[in-house]
């Protein structure tokens, strides 16, 4: 995801304003989330034999989504403006698809299939379980916002498709869409 900045910053207004947006539904509350509140804390894809631990990602004061840093290529983020997996909303998930030098968490993302399983483990204990609805490469200047920051589900987001050298970035982007595959048994 290597210079990927300028597309970053039109997901995150795209995503400002999706936010905003649903801020205003009528008959809804926003209520701020407490610090100590319940955050996901490792990502499990088992047909990709994959095992990420997570951190925080916010915005920039640019208003970019951040990224996870390039020198822990293992580490995938949920954004924060992003519901808690396991719970009702859109829950944004990014990792970067390499380095300058080797492959990084999400590298195999685009090699998901339907149905294919996907778990989210929380800081409360519990796991939330997602299935793979469909994967999708998509142009970053097509970046489909509303539908990745405001339908209810699990979104995996990666660079992918070609790599454009004079801008040191890739074209694409993958996105994985997943729906809850129901409650944890161990709740």
């Amino acid at each position: 995801m290597a210079g990927s900045s300028r597309w970053v910053v039109i997901a995150g207004i795209a995503t400002g304003l999706a936010l905003f947006a649903m801020s205003g539904r009528e008959g809804e509350q926003t209520t701020p989330a407490p610090a100590s509140a319940v955050v996901p804390k490792r990502i499990d894809i088992p047909a990709l034999k994959l095992k990420a631990p997570l951190m925080k990602l916010g915005l920039s004061t640019e208003g970019d989504v951040e990224l996870p840093p390039y020198d822990k290529p293992g580490m995938a983020g949920w954004y924060t403006g992003s519901a808690v997996p396991g719970d009702r909303g859109a829950s944004v998930i990014i990792g970067h698809v390499d380095t300058k030098t080797a492959p990084a968490v999400f590298y195999r993302l685009r090699e998901l299939r339907k149905g294919q399983l996907v778990r989210v483990l929380r800081s409360d204990g519990r796991t939330a379980e997602y299935r793979v609805d469909s994967v999708e490469r998509i142009p970053k200047s097509d970046f489909p916002a509303e539908r990745v920051y405001t339908e209810d589900g699990l979104r995996l987001i990666t660079c992918g498709g070609s790599f454009d050298w004079a801008r040191h970035e890739y074209r694409d982007n993958v996105i994985v869409y997943a729906s809850p595959a129901g409650s944890d048994p161990r709740a």
